[in-house]
């Protein structure tokens, strides 16, 4: 009876703990660890029984496999596990896993993980094991078995007993069901959608190179956050000095993004196709549907479109199925400096070879998109601004920082060091950035320079907004107007003012009402000649 007991106590415990992540309370009793201990004490000692202990304590392995998941998720993407949409990511996990710590360590704990579910299977298989045969009269098993099993299904209260295994299991076919539906109800929105299949030309940006710049992680929570905005706050004032010192104008605002702490390309996607994309598989859909977006709109208006993709490593056909005019990768961006774990080469870098190689050979109006990646995870090591920028050059100056700074496992031992090094990361994307739009926008020239999405919530805290900070700069003031309530429909965007910094106190729209935005502020203006011959773009 001690042994069972003891047994029942750890069991219950163990099955307890799954529910951690997922519910602000738990109850006193999961039902499973009152039926599987009653079920064992009904049986002799066998083989059988072995076995069937050993598989009882695997899918307990495998269910603490899943909560730690889920906990891993929750910090890093700020939403729960949905294994559904996880299998469809493992492969880009494992390569920020080698990127970030390395085979070596990455293979260490692998190793781990793998060690300790088999050791959990096995504690759990034994001591299911050593129930059998404990109860010595078969009535006295039957009663005492029945009576358990009668608790454990009869009408008490929730907060008391609980089928914690059966709830997860239950979420996660929930879930998938849910996804699968949703899913399907996204594609057919997509098919029935008027403005599928036509894109729409913007007159107003005719002559104007158009620059998306999206810094990796650049979230409202490093201007509203006390232990970033110290540092955020005064670099954005100095941002806005420099940008009026040159002659140039700005507007800042916010938008909201689809996704939290990775997965990148959903917010791109979402904000250049003015559709709500917040899961792999949507993304996917909207790849395969040819639905427009802005760089078809921007093709149809006479721009050259490109892709900048400095974090690109291997074969990116989901590129190709957006339509851009060319791809430019880490492999054919001419870089000869070190990578800097995940950061293939610092956005200075980025920066002057686009402007080098791409924009200053281009013939006609450019439409761009950049990824600057120096403010992705793990922020190590935090590069310099070289002052003199000609000196960047093929990239093989930032060979004097290779190996420089701590590693990211020493690093991540400490979140509060983990956060300064954020805002840190953020800081240098910001400086980097106003140095190339001081340097290289004119009147001609719209850069948009916007977050992703916020960081992982390991970072901001849970609960955070999932707003982007924006700012758009031009030496042309009327490209500007339509984002303010001085734009041509009156409306602007909601939060956009005039400077470095949005409107804290105003909630940024949804990113997939940025496309539309652009078709109604910037398709008014007359068609030139070039752009009325192109055919198949609506025009107005």
């Amino acid at each position: 009876m001690k042994r069972f007991a003891l047994t029942l106590l750890l069991l219950n415990g163990l099955l307890l703990a799954l529910l951690l992540p997922r519910y602000p309370w738990i109850p006193w009793v999961a039902a499973e660890a009152l039926m599987i201990c009653a079920a064992f004490s009904l049986l002799s000692p066998s083989l059988f029984t072995r076995v069937l202990a050993g598989v009882v304590g695997t899918l307990y392995a495998v269910l603490a496999l899943f909560t730690l998941s889920d906990i891993l998720v929750r910090q890093s993407l700020g939403r729960g596990l949905n294994l559904y949409l996880e299998l469809g990511v493992v492969g880009s996990v494992v390569d920020l896993m080698l990127s970030n710590l390395g085979t070596g360590l990455s293979l260490l704990i692998l190793l781990a993980l793998l060690l300790a579910f088999c050791g959990l299977a096995l504690w759990v298989s034994k001591l299911l094991s050593r129930l059998a045969g404990g109860l010595h009269s078969n009535f006295g098993k039957t009663a005492f078995a029945t009576g358990l099993l009668v608790v454990a299904v009869s009408f008490v209260p929730q907060s008391v007993v609980s089928l914690s295994a059966a709830q997860l299991t239950t979420t996660q076919i929930q879930l998938a069901v849910d996804t699968r539906q949703s899913t399907a109800e996204f594609g057919q929105s997509l098919a029935n959608d008027p403005a599928a299949g036509k894109p729409v030309a913007l007159p107003g940006l005719a002559n104007t190179d158009v620059i998306f710049g999206f810094i990796e992680s650049y979230g409202i929570s490093s201007l509203t956050d006390d232990r970033f905005k110290h540092l955020i706050g005064p670099r954005l004032d100095q941002m806005e000095s420099a940008v009026s010192a040159a002659g140039l104008h700005m507007v800042s605002g916010r938008l909201r993004s689809p996704v939290q702490g990775g997965q990148s390309w959903l917010a791109h996607a979402t904000l250049l196709s003015g559709q709500w994309i917040d899961t792999q598989l949507d993304y996917e859909i909207l790849l395969a549907s040819n639905y427009p977006t802005l760089i078809d709109d921007m093709a149809g208006t006479g721009h050259d479109t490109v892709a900048v993709m400095p974090a690109i490593t291997q074969d990116w056909p989901e590129g190709r199925a957006f339509g851009y005019n060319r791809i430019y990768e880490s492999t054919t961006m001419d870089y000869q400096g070190p990578p800097f774990n995940w950061v293939t080469m610092p956005d200075q870098y980025t920066w002057s070879w686009f402007q080098r190689s791409v924009r200053e050979q281009a013939v006609g109006p450019m439409f761009a998109e950049v990824a600057l990646i120096s403010s992705h995870a793990p922020w190590v090591p935090i590069l310099p601004v070289l002052d003199d920028w000609d000196s960047v050059g093929n990239g093989a100056t930032f060979n004097q920082w290779k190996g420089a700074g701590e590693t990211p496992a020493s690093l991540w031992r400490e979140p509060e060091r983990v956060r300064e090094h954020y805002a840190l990361a953020i800081d240098y994307a910001l400086n980097v950035a106003t140095g190339y739009a001081t340097r290289h926008v004119d009147e001609n020239t719209l850069l948009v320079l916007l977050g992703d999405h916020q960081p992982a919530p390991l970072v901001t805290g849970e609960g955070a907004s999932r707003d982007v900070i924006v700012h758009v700069i031009s030496g042309n003031p009327e490209l500007l107007a339509p984002f303010l309530a001085t734009g041509s429909s009156g409306g602007g965007l909601p939060g956009f003012q005039p400077g470095a910094k949005p409107d804290l106190n105003q909630n940024g729209p949804s990113m997939a009402s940025f496309r539309p935005f652009m078709l109604r502020e910037f398709r008014r203006a007359p068609l030139s000649t070039k752009v009325a011959s192109v055919k198949g773009i609506e025009q107005p």
